[in-house]
């Protein structure tokens, strides 16, 4: 059977070598693992945990290393950083364990010659309480980013864009563990209805603050394996998505469009909204994607999704909407506490991104009857991405005018902004980092 460190390494080099999404090699390493509920658990902290504490990680290992952190084995690399992550992060594990099973582990993937290298750095750095940082006075920039494992780019745009206390907010919501959202199918249940239900399985579920629809679950398990799932009582999605699908709204008879769906969270919360009466044309680049937003719409009994496989920047129809939500590809800033690795990306497209954003926003505005509306969203915290491009919009498309966004009862803005725009804040709303823009045709 495999052991919850191997399984750690094999997930960890799999994230290094093929840049594989996280969520998705875990998933698949401990279901085709054998271990029980204790190693798997184990096996997905130090999995998370060194990706969350990479950057602070390699500064210490950097520091006693007698090599750049450049030249040393990828393997050896992450063994260490295992290692020092169970030094310094793992209280009910103990050093010289920590120690030896890493050494132990690094035998096993046949680097040999490397155990007294391993060794040595480990033994050095449990030593020391804590790890070490550099000296903040000497550059706020560089210290951030190893305390917070975040690259200096991003810091320095957040620094710029939103100040230094909303970034020390977003660097701190990196290593929290995102809230496990769901949208209760309103067609077919009740939130109360559906708390009680889950309850019956074992499972905690409480209202989030700013949507009734939206629940919070806690002790899932999971989530494909719940009866409430197969019986299409809620999909899984985050407020601020849920937020965006409110900002929206739309109503039951309109025709929507959905330019950029996959894997369909908010196609289907709109369909509720909609209670299942009108039609939802429901775009995406790729059919295998395609599959997940019918798949899903079958299991939560929606019968008025129709999808359509294209490139949403050139994307023909003759398909006229009420209501065109146009939820772009973005650089991912503000679900990186879902998705680590996302920050260590060598091109995060903060560059490309913006003009490939703003074909398909244009693209998607010709489809907005008029009187109609348009929602402009991402899940990036990027000005570029988001303010700059709602801004071009509105400047280039005289057929459009702002529109007020009404905030969720009891929410306040994070940061001075449009009135038709809404930025969310992991550390202010606990939701995703999320941009929401809102349009009408005159």
């Amino acid at each position: 059977m495999m052991t919850a460190r191997q399984a750690a390494y094999d997930g960890l080099m799999k994230v290094e070598e093929q840049r594989a999404y996280s969520n998705l090699t875990l998933d698949k390493l401990l279901n085709n693992s054998g271990m029980n509920g204790r190693e798997r658990s184990l096996a997905a902290r130090l999995f998370y945990g060194v990706l969350e504490n990479k950057l602070l990680l390699d500064y210490n290992i950097a520091v006693r290393a007698d090599r750049p952190v450049g030249q040393i084995d990828t393997g050896v690399l992450v063994i260490l950083r295992l290692g020092l992550y169970q030094i310094h992060f793992c209280d009910g594990i103990p050093t010289s364990a920590a120690v030896n099973e890493t050494v132990a582990l690094c035998r096993h993937n046949h680097f040999d010659n490397a155990t007294g290298f391993v060794n040595g750095i480990l033994r050095a750095s449990a030593k020391q309480q804590e790890l070490l940082l550099p000296n903040p006075k000497k550059g706020k920039n560089k210290y951030y980013s190893v305390r917070f494992s975040c690259p200096e780019p991003i810091i320095r745009l957040w620094r710029e864009s939103y100040g230094d206390e909303n970034t020390l907010g977003l660097l701190s919501s990196l290593s929290e563990r995102p809230p496990l959202c769901v949208r209760v199918n309103t067609l077919k249940t009740t939130a109360d209805e559906l708390i009680e239900e889950l309850k019956k399985s074992g499972v905690r579920a409480e209202k989030s603050a700013y949507m009734k629809e939206c629940l919070l679950l806690k002790d899932t398990g999971a989530i494909e394996t719940l009866e409430q799932y197969h019986q299409g009582l809620f999909h899984v999605q985050d407020a601020a998505s849920q937020i965006c699908c409110s900002i929206l709204s739309p109503k039951n008879g309109d025709r929507v469009l959905d330019i950029c769906s996959a894997p369909g969270g908010k196609t289907f919360t709109c369909a509720e909204l909609m209670k299942n009466q009108g039609e939802i044309l429901s775009c995406d680049l790729y059919e295998s994607r395609l599959k997940l937003v019918r798949s899903g719409a079958e299991r939560l009994g929606l019968s008025i999704i129709r999808t359509v496989c294209a490139d949403a920047s050139t994307l023909q129809t003759d398909f006229q909407a009420d209501r065109v939500l146009c939820d772009v590809p973005c650089s991912g800033l503000g679900i990186i506490r879902r998705k680590p690795e996302l920050r260590y990306k060598e091109d995060l497209g903060l560059t490309a991104l913006p003009e490939i954003q703003y074909k398909i926003l244009q693209n998607a505005a010709g489809y907005v009857k008029k009187g109609g509306v348009l929602v402009y969203s991402t899940c990036t915290l990027n000005p570029a991405e988001n303010h700059e491009n709602a801004a071009r919009f509105l400047e280039e498309h005289k057929e459009f005018q702002a529109c007020e966004i009404i905030l969720p009862q009891g929410m306040e803005r994070g940061i001075q902004e449009a009135e038709n725009e809404l930025t969310l804040m992991p550390h202010i709303h606990s939701t995703d980092g999320f941009f929401i823009s809102l349009f009408r045709r005159k």
